[in-house]
């Protein structure tokens, strides 16, 4: 299973790091990036999976336009609600906002991008999972994801992973096997 993440590159950090991140790093390179523990990735992908199944409103949150169509395929297939690009104030504390909304679970791709999201849910006790690179703290994050939060790959790879494993949580699909969509689907396209 950890092929997938390296393929992506979901284990590449950078050369900051915080002291919330490293316990997910499994070492430094000698040109200073971090390497996540790919063994982490798997088995945080899993428990939040598991998190995130429980809940019947997700919500998930892209401002960076490199998460935005693994963001839509997601919510698309838990049956969520995706949120891309800027995050207007009041999406989730103000009940006269046009798109106001009250979901279960929060995720974001990034908690620095999506800022405006974390604080609002935590405003309205909602919580919080995020994709996190070993430059986030984990502040104000019930459950963490660490990965590169950065690439269009490893973004599509985590978000493929979680959506089927939310999925075979819920026992809507028994095994891999029975889930019909590839990491592809969830990638971002390059105009060329």
């Amino acid at each position: 299973m950890s092929e997938i993440y390296l393929q992506a590159g979901a284990h590449i950090g950078l050369k900051s790091r915080t002291k919330d991140m490293k316990k997910f790093i499994f070492r430094i390179r000698q040109d200073g990036l971090s390497i996540i523990d790919v063994s982490k990735i798997d088995e945080r992908v899993k428990v939040a999976a598991k998190f995130l199944a429980r809940f019947n409103k997700i919500m998930a949150v892209s401002r960076k336009p490199n998460g935005h169509k693994a963001v839509k395929m997601f919510a698309e297939i838990v049956s969520g609600k995706a949120i891309i690009g800027r995050f207007l104030p009041g999406t989730l504390t103000n009940p006269n906002f046009e798109e106001y909304y009250e979901p279960d679970v929060v995720i974001v791709t990034d908690p620095i991008a999506d800022k405006q999201a974390v604080k609002e849910a935590v405003k309205m006790h909602i919580p919080v999972v995020a994709l996190c690179s070993t430059s986030n703290t984990l502040r104000n994050i019930d459950l963490a994801i660490p990965c590169n939060n950065k690439g269009r790959k490893s973004i599509a790879t985590i978000y493929y992973m979680l959506a089927k494993e939310v999925l075979k949580a819920r026992g809507e699909i028994k095994s891999d096997e029975e889930f019909k969509y590839s990491v592809e689907d969830f990638e971002m396209k390059i105009k060329s």
